[in-house]
């Protein structure tokens, strides 16, 4: 899949969403600015995290960002599939991707793109911290699991 690809399925996929998106009565995220420094950070075993959002827009019923920071040799948790489709932009160092029974090794400025119901999984195998941003985006198109 290519950007072009990419950026076409997530329209569809936006699209897709509006008709329920429209009847939910949870206030829809309206334009905002997140500030990196007044993001909480959360330690965990593996490194840190900072949630922006999480929460409806006017055509997803639910969009989700949150960036971590992995420590060397640490994956956040082991391989696994959702119904959610999501993509990764790494901000800094280098990570695996495993996809399609495979480990891809991408550095700063790469994307990751990990499709509904697809066992996908993240580790870093690098000597430095790794940090990447992830982007959850669920609509009425979304299948189940």
């Amino acid at each position: 899949m290519n950007r072009s690809d990419l950026l076409v399925a997530i329209a569809a996929t936006a699209v897709g969403g509006e008709a329920h998106a429209a009847t939910d009565p949870t206030p829809a995220m309206g334009s905002s600015v997140f500030e990196w420094n007044s993001i909480p950070v959360k330690t965990n075993d593996h490194g840190t995290s900072r949630q922006f959002f999480d929460s409806r827009t006017v055509s997803l019923e639910h969009f989700e960002l949150h960036v971590t920071t992995l420590a060397p040799g640490k994956m956040p948790h082991p391989a696994h599939r959702h119904p959610n489709e999501e993509m990764m932009i790494v901000q800094k160092g280098t990570l695996e991707a495993f996809q399609n029974g495979e480990w891809k090794r991408v550095g700063t400025g790469s994307v990751i793109f990990n499709a509904s119901n697809e066992l996908h999984g993240l580790r870093n195998p690098g000597t430095e911290q790794a940090v990447y941003h992830v982007i959850n985006w669920k609509t009425a198109a979304t299948p189940a699991a």
